[in-house]
């Protein structure tokens, strides 16, 4: 596959005594200028990020619906808020976040992480962690917290009062940058030259995921090292955004089932857009089931199923690379091993990733 980078500049820039610790050669996620990475702020954000008291009723974080052992995602068909509400859509991965143009499903003009951060825990329409007029609560308890007495004054050195909402957002938003899948048995296949990592029947369906026929991986789709079509790195051009329809639902099943909802056109308005959404990665698809933007099918056999169909239901507004395609009962094996060896077990078992708080009962 050919390595195709599309970098973002305005605006952002890289904090140079952050280390990345990415792979030789590897380029840089883009940071905004804004909120420069540094080892303090991504501690003191790993806390935040698994931290219960960032909601409401201290029954849910963030981590909450993005789970380590599930690439960051839930597990669960629609994301349910910290009050049982249950979300239209499922939890995304937070897998290379750092190198995404776009955030969410549909989204169009939420490009940063920490613009996202604010939805999640002030967002009432579902409430996610429902800290909206709970602020005050939330920054009392934190001053008081040893462990944040210590990180806070660390992370934004020089401030008076460090403990805000804004800090806690921009300390959440350089942890998520360091959620990095760089490191499956693919990368080690094509990057590190390990001619082992994967099997000969991953290669043949790496093959077939690039072939005309299947066209899984063509510029429109899971294209780009990211399988997700639109990749970001410091120091350059913004890239074109692909949102696609891919033939799960008719119109009319949008306008009867609210928790299909209809994509992008919720943002544009545009009758066109109705029932398209961004492209999702890829990366760790083993691990992260449910599939589609509402969960929609169990399983990676049933996904592959899906696409050879060419969609599931009657919709002239399918995307025209929503084809369908014939495989063999071997094809479709060597595809499943391909798609398998994205799983980067690194990421799903990384301890600087994890929960600081894992002593603690309350969290």
């Amino acid at each position: 596959m050919i390595l195709r980078l599309l970098i973002l500049s305005a605006g952002l820039a890289c904090a140079a005594d952050f280390e990345w610790n990415l792979p030789k050669g590897f380029p840089r996620p883009p940071v905004p200028a804004s909120n420069p990475m540094t080892a303090a702020k991504v501690a003191l954000g790993r806390h935040l990020f698994y931290d219960k008291r960032l909601s409401v009723n201290g029954q849910q974080a963030c981590a909450g619906c993005h789970r380590q052992e599930f690439a960051f995602t839930d597990a669960k068909a629609h994301a349910v808020g910290t009050t049982g509400a249950v979300h239209p859509r499922s939890s995304m991965s937070l897998a290379n976040v750092a190198y995404q143009p776009m955030l969410t499903w549909a989204h169009p003009a939420l490009r940063t992480l920490e613009e996202q951060a604010l939805i999640p825990i002030l967002g009432t329409a579902p409430v996610e962690l429902g800290l909206a007029g709970e602020e005050k609560r939330f920054l009392d308890a934190i001053r008081t917290d040893p462990t944040y007495r210590k990180l806070f004054p660390a992370a934004f050195p020089g401030e008076a009062n460090p403990y805000s909402l804004d800090n806690a957002v921009k300390a959440i938003a350089a942890f998520e940058r360091t959620i990095l899948s760089i490191r499956s048995p693919y990368d080690r296949f094509h990057r590190d030259g390990d001619k082992a990592a994967i099997s000969d029947s991953a290669k043949r369906g790496e093959k077939l995921f690039f072939s005309e026929r299947l066209s899984c991986g063509n510029e429109q789709c899971h294209s780009d090292w990211t399988f997700n079509g639109a990749v970001i790195v410091e120091g350059g051009q913004e890239p074109h955004i692909w949102f696609q329809n891919n033939g799960i639902y008719s119109p009319k099943e949008f306008a009867e089932d609210p928790h299909k909802n209809s994509g992008l056109r919720e943002f544009t308005g545009s009758n066109g857009d109705l029932g398209r959404f961004r492209v999702p990665t890829l990366r760790n698809i083993a691990v992260t089931a449910p599939y589609m933007h509402d969960g929609s099918i169990a399983t990676l056999d049933a996904v592959i199923d899906q696409y050879a169909a060419g969609g599931r239901a009657p919709n002239a507004r399918k995307s025209p690379i929503i084809k369908g395609f014939q495989l063999t009962s071997d094809e479709k094996t060597d595809l499943l091993e391909f798609l398998r060896s994205l799983t980067d077990q690194h990421l799903l078992q990384d301890p600087q990733l994890s929960n600081p708080w894992k002593k603690n009962p309350a969290n």
